[in-house]
């Protein structure tokens, strides 16, 4: 096993509690489902969020995930940028992954963009 850095973004459709929940469990579904991780994989995971998303934290919605209570989890806002892409929730997590697996970076919505 070896540690490595996971990225990832998604967009949400507007800045509420229940668009914010949507977007942050499709992308931390997604990212588990590409890089066939289990809760033990994971060490780490912090968020960010455009300034026009406070609605909630997406580390709590995260926490609800099955064997997520102990995974450090952290919520920050990313810097702002005029013309950066609204409505957005980036990750990084860091992960144990097996030697010859190589880490799968998930962009979804909007957010695809962002890796083209």
């Amino acid at each position: 096993m070896n540690i490595q850095a996971i990225r990832g973004a998604t967009t949400c459709v507007k800045n509420s509690s229940e668009a914010i929940e949507l977007a942050v469990n499709e992308l931390v579904n997604e990212l588990i489902k590409r890089n066939s991780l289990n809760p033990d994989q994971i060490i780490s995971v912090t968020f960010s969020v455009t300034n026009d998303l406070n609605a909630c934290f997406p580390a709590a919605i995260a926490r609800k995930q099955i064997g997520w209570e102990k995974i450090a989890l952290l919520d920050c806002q990313q810097m702002y940028v005029e013309g950066d892409l609204p409505y957005c929730v980036r990750i990084l997590a860091l992960v144990n992954l097996l030697d010859d697996q190589s880490p799968q970076h998930t962009y979804l919505g909007k957010a695809i963009s962002l890796r083209p």
